[in-house]
């Protein structure tokens, strides 16, 4: 037991080595490789950039519309006008 405590430093990078090559073989063998394409982001703004009907009619983006004032939506119940 003595001879396995002094030598312990020594020991545990060869079982590691082993734990981690069969961990990474068993891994590659279970796990799905196949990664489904999608295009890229800058394919993706470009598309977004040369789209005809947004630059067309930039005002009709509905984020841009804004539905009640900014400085109202979070307002405390003290401060919310009566009605």
């Amino acid at each position: 037991m003595a001879l396995l405590r002094r030598n312990a430093v020594y020991l545990t990078l060869p079982v590691a080595v082993v734990v981690g090559f069969v961990g990474y073989n068993l891994e590659s063998i279970l796990s799905d490789k196949y990664t489904p394409y999608s295009p890229s982001i800058q394919d993706q703004r470009a598309n977004r950039l040369t789209d005809d009907t947004i630059i067309e009619n930039a005002a009709n983006v509905e984020k841009l519309q804004l539905r009640s004032p900014v400085l109202e939506r979070n307002l405390s119940p003290s401060l919310q006008p009566k009605a």
